[in-house]
């Protein structure tokens, strides 16, 4: 990513040092946060349907919005945890190419980091519950960030710069897995940034393939190749992702999520929800709006 195309901005929701058990158990998690995790003892896993990661101690995970992620404690897991809301001027994200798990080997500064967030935010864990279903709705969110707005101006600027440099530590990684040397990984990952800012608009493999100055099949071969998916299915993909967010953190109708999004009905952006959630949108935002 270009360093001058950085337009991210991001909110603290959570952070803690617990100690887990086997009850940390959940599965199939798809957050529109991040979530990083940074273990001191213990063991555990973070998997999905690409990937299987083990959590031990002396790293730091990230796990990047919309990644869908299942996670496991087999015995006691301590660790720390940071849940940050990303939001962007263009409506693309830092990860937007990268929806992966990943693990970097921790330096002691991430501990000094993650203990002078809590020393900052004493009171922003998730007292209550663990479970996922109970802390992701959109009250409880807009709760989370609320509390942001009674911090003072310079604990609000320190962990600002406290999570950039955290989030940081991931972005060589990211860029290392998309980005050989070579000039193909660039035209995909400008594809990508493309496809993210207009979602809203007619998105087609021909315009793709013809900003990327290639060959439609070739694009689509090549897409596929370092996304995992074919055009079309990573436009919806997306689309549904942004709606996901949408219904979370605005008060969007349906019929103006859907027009948002790029959908041409509703009908069709009912469908295309329900295929890749699981969830029709009003099970979806019922079960995400209440408290």
């Amino acid at each position: 990513m270009n360093k001058f195309a950085f337009k991210s901005t991001f909110s603290l929701l959570n952070v803690d040092y617990v100690q887990l058990n086997k009850s940390w158990n959940y599965k199939h998690i798809i957050s529109p946060f991040y979530r990083l995790y940074l273990i001191s003892e213990g063991c555990g896993t973070l998997y999905n349907a690409t990937q299987s990661i083990t959590l031990e101690s002396g790293y730091l995970y990230l796990i990047p919005s919309f990644t869908s992620c299942s996670y496991v404690c087999p015995e006691h897991l301590i660790q720390y945890y940071l849940h940050i809301l990303e939001d962007s001027s263009d409506e693309a994200s830092l990860f937007i190419a990268n929806r992966k798990i990943m693990k970097v080997s921790a330096v002691s500064t991430d501990f000094t980091h993650f203990k002078r967030l809590l020393e900052l935010n004493p009171d922003r864990g998730l007292l209550k519950s663990e479970n996922p279903e109970d802390y992701e709705k959109r009250p409880i969110i807009q709760g989370f960030q609320e509390l942001n707005n009674r911090l003072s101006l310079s604990a609000y600027v320190e962990i600002q710069g406290i999570m950039l440099q955290l989030v940081s530590r991931f972005l060589e990684v990211a860029s290392f897995q998309l980005e050989p040397a070579s000039t193909i990984p660039f035209k995909v990952s400008e594809a990508i940034r493309y496809i993210q800012t207009h979602l809203q608009t007619n998105l087609t493999v021909e315009h793709l393939a013809e900003i990327a100055h290639q060959n439609p099949d070739y694009f689509s071969r090549i897409f596929k190749e370092n996304t995992g998916e074919r055009p079309l299915a990573y436009i919806q993909l997306k689309r549904i992702e942004r709606a996901q967010f949408l219904m979370i953190t605005s008060d969007l109708t349906f019929n103006e999520i859907a027009a948002e999004t790029g959908f041409e009905s509703l009908a069709y952006f009912s469908r295309m929800f329900k295929k890749v959630t699981g969830q029709t949108p009003s099970v979806y935002r019922k079960n995400n709006r209440r408290v």
